[in-house]
């Protein structure tokens, strides 16, 4: 095939790929915006009776899910949010049916990833949830109570899908936190608590029994954020074409030599690394390669022995000079562009001969501006959550690019 012709197909295919995302996310949303709206409601109660999220998967990418909603939970990046109880359970820690039978209560939310990729063992963990009370959730047939399924065959596209839902719920959930009259108690009738600010409106909490306004504010939200999200995919996907596809060549040329691929990121970034290593190591499609690729924010005492002794801006470059070599390529996923842990990798990789890929945020921060990698992906956004999921496609799809361009593409 011509220099032409597979830019042409390669062209093509890209165009394909954004619009098998848009028009996914606007069938999916569209049909879940009033469940998931009535959903939020249902987990605020849970969450206002000292319930925790349980999430749970098995596979390398439900893994990855897992961890990522947990942490989101538990460290809002909204200034303002509440953190909230949640746990990511993992196929390290054993079969999950045992470990979510150790610490599920009645109050609690139990959430799978990959129910229909482990033979059956994340659904056995719901089955249990759902006996002991919980607040079941899954993405495909599993005998949850709430089974949003996404409507596309691209294992990508759905986990790209579920990443965004779950996003949703989180930013959500906190509406009904503003509404604490909606909310149950543990003897079912409505909480009547208009919290800290309550001395000052004593009446406030008393008057908010109408539901069916908020559940349609949230349902309408839904819709505004998926709109927001099928934008965002579409700018960095669009934008950014030329880019992807000169990182796609020089990671398949570093791949096609011996090398090798780093991932690293903080919060949800670090868990949407680890999404990506588990992309690269696991075929996504027939006729792809599995490809060699290490996870820097997988190991909790490499991390935290390097922040004890040296400090948090070294945990990534001190794992570049003892795993990189000159002709591997490192992949860096930051919503700012300016972590500094994030920097020093990159320039640690620079030192030592390896491809720099950077997928970043908000206007590319320093690392756009300072050209501070090889190739520099960048989501305009401000709105975090949106930026991760914007970033999830640009991965999956720089995942696609390296199975079908030839290495060095200019």
């Amino acid at each position: 095939m011509s220099e032409a012709a597979l830019a042409g197909e390669v062209s093509a295919r890209l165009d394909e790929l954004l619009r098998e995302r848009v028009d996914a996310g606007q069938e999916f949303f569209a049909a879940e915006a009033e469940p998931l709206a009535r959903l939020c409601h249902r987990m605020a109660e849970r969450f206002s009776r000292g319930g925790t999220l349980i999430a749970f998967g098995r596979s390398p990418a439900a893994r990855s899910d897992a961890r990522h909603v947990a942490v989101e939970f538990v460290h809002p990046v909204i200034v303002g949010k509440r953190a909230l109880p949640a746990i990511g359970l993992a196929g390290e820690g054993g079969d999950l049916r045992a470990q979510v039978e150790l610490v599920v209560g009645p109050d609690d939310i139990a959430i799978a990833f990959g129910t229909d990729e482990d033979g059956g063992e994340a659904a056995r963990a719901v089955e249990l949830a759902r006996a002991r009370g919980c607040l079941t959730i899954a993405f495909s047939p599993a005998g949850a109570e709430w089974e949003p399924i996404p409507p596309s065959v691209d294992r990508y596209v759905r986990q790209e899908l579920i990443e965004t839902l779950y996003h949703l719920l989180w930013e959500l959930v906190h509406v009904f936190f503003d509404h604490r009259g909606l909310l149950k108690g543990r003897d079912e009738r409505r909480t009547h608590d208009a919290g800290a600010s309550s001395f000052l409106y004593p009446f406030l909490a008393e008057h908010e029994t109408e539901l069916e306004p908020v559940v349609d504010d949230v349902r309408r939200s839904v819709l505004m954020k998926a709109q927001e999200i099928a934008e965002l995919r579409a700018q960095t996907l669009t934008d950014n074409r030329e880019a992807l596809l000169a990182a796609a060549g020089a990671l398949r040329a570093s791949f096609d030599q011996g090398g090798k691929v780093l991932a690293l990121g903080n919060g949800g970034s670090a868990t949407d690394a680890m999404d990506s290593v588990a992309d690269f190591r696991t075929p996504g499609h027939p006729g792809w390669r599995p490809r060699p690729a290490l996870d820097l924010c997988e190991d909790a005492g490499i991390l935290t022995a390097i922040a004890n002794d040296i400090g948090t801006d070294a945990i990534f470059s001190r794992q570049v000079i003892a795993y990189g070599r000159a002709g591997d390529a490192l992949l860096a996923l930051s919503t700012s562009g300016n972590s500094r842990n994030v920097i020093e990798a990159l320039a640690e990789g620079r030192r030592r001969d390896l491809v720099t890929i950077a997928m970043v945020g908000y206007d590319g921060g320093s690392v756009a501006a300072e050209r501070l990698a090889d190739h520099v992906i960048v989501t305009r956004s401000e709105h975090i959550p949106r930026i991760q999921e914007a970033q999830a496609s640009a991965y999956h799809v720089l995942r696609e690019l390296v199975e079908i361009v030839p290495g060095d593409v200019p």
